[in-house]
């Protein structure tokens, strides 16, 4: 039996903040970089860890402090970036919802074919996701991925078993930890 630790990154940068930022590669906040180095300092494992990242660099950057603390260098995955939300991204949840009023809630009213944006499906996310955790069960050693709350919670929503309509509840909090024994 093996270990999988998902973190979710830490703070993003300020002006982002009630964006949607989903794979734009946005920066962190002073308090996430704080975070960060906290988080990995704190994270007591053996060198034998496997650390595995988001490429988006507010990913990035707490897996490579982790990573050092662990006496190896972090691994990116796309599969573990965050979902792909077309034209939406950047943009304001405001003004997102002005343009397309309560349509967003197609993530989890319609998985398998809604687009936000134009971007990706949310099943779309969590086949990824998933693929990527099943590569990584059964090591021998733990597997410490940072990613994101949306591959996050389609990871642990589809373990669970639970409706897509559940899932945002599963998305941890900025630099919160899940684990699992696989």
């Amino acid at each position: 039996m093996s270990r999988v630790i998902l973190i979710r990154h830490t703070e993003v940068a300020e002006h982002w903040k009630g964006r949607c930022y989903g794979q734009s590669d946005v920066g962190l906040s002073a308090a996430g970089r704080l975070a960060a180095r906290t988080i990995a300092a704190d994270l007591a494992l053996d060198d034998r860890a496997f650390v595995i990242t988001s490429p988006l660099r507010r990913a990035r950057f707490l897996a490579a402090l982790i990573a050092r603390h662990c006496g190896t260098r972090s691994v990116a995955d796309p599969r573990l970036a965050e979902c792909h939300f077309g034209a939406w991204e950047g943009r304001s949840w405001d003004h997102i919802y002005a343009d397309s009023g309560n349509a967003m809630m197609g993530l989890v009213t319609a998985p398998a074919t809604f687009r936000p944006g134009g971007g990706e499906t949310t099943f779309e996310l969590r086949d990824r996701a998933m693929a990527w955790f099943k590569s990584v069960s059964g090591q021998d050693a733990a597997v410490i991925a940072v990613a994101h709350g949306g591959p996050i919670a389609a990871i642990r929503g589809t373990l669970a078993g639970a409706p897509v309509q559940d899932w945002p509840s599963l998305v941890p909090g900025y630099g919160e930890r899940v684990e699992f024994s696989v």
